[in-house]
């Protein structure tokens, strides 16, 4: 599973809308939107607050562990 894919995954196990999750980082609707569907990753220290924020490991939100 990708990065857009767990993030989507988490925000949605929250109930939280993209516009919600993006007021709560301080980022637009959009950037979450490219996240999610484009691809696009956060940079390392919005990585780590998502992390945290969804009680998650980093390797997780990347994919990289299950």
């Amino acid at each position: 599973m990708k990065f857009g894919e767990r993030l989507r995954e988490l925000r949605n196990e929250k109930n939280l809308t993209q516009k919600q999750l993006g007021d709560i980082f301080n980022v637009n609707r959009v950037t979450i939107v490219d996240w999610e569907i484009r691809g696009k990753q956060p940079s390392y220290e919005i990585l780590c607050k998502l992390a945290k924020f969804f009680e998650v490991r980093t390797d997780y939100l990347l994919g990289l562990e299950d």
